[in-house]
């Protein structure tokens, strides 16, 4: 028997989150906001993208609570939004770094 039952809306959201985080480009948006805040411009500078399209990303990310927002100034800097999201992304590239061969059954 399952923790969470397939109706519960917890299950929806998070396959949401998930869906959120499977695409290429918003997935190097949250990890260039993992390290330290950073501004759209740089994000964008870094990882050779427009500005718009970042701001875009952006928007779809902090919506979701993994990213959060600070104003200093004329600009604005985006982080994790918490420790869960920063854990949860070093968890699983761990996960992926490991030797497939120590874990099989």
């Amino acid at each position: 028997m399952s923790v969470y039952p397939e109706s519960d809306p917890a299950i929806a959201e998070l396959a949401d989150l998930f869906h959120l985080l499977g695409d290429p480009t918003r997935l190097r948006i949250v990890l260039a906001c993992l390290r330290t805040p950073i501004a759209v411009s740089d994000i964008a500078a870094s990882l050779q993208l427009s500005g718009s399209l970042v701001s875009h990303h952006l928007r779809l990310l902090r919506a979701a609570r993994i990213v959060k927002s600070e104003r200093q100034g004329k600009q604005v800097f985006y982080t994790a939004a918490d420790a869960h999201i920063s854990d949860v992304l070093s968890d699983m590239l761990e996960h992926i770094a490991e030797p497939a061969n120590g874990h099989e059954a």
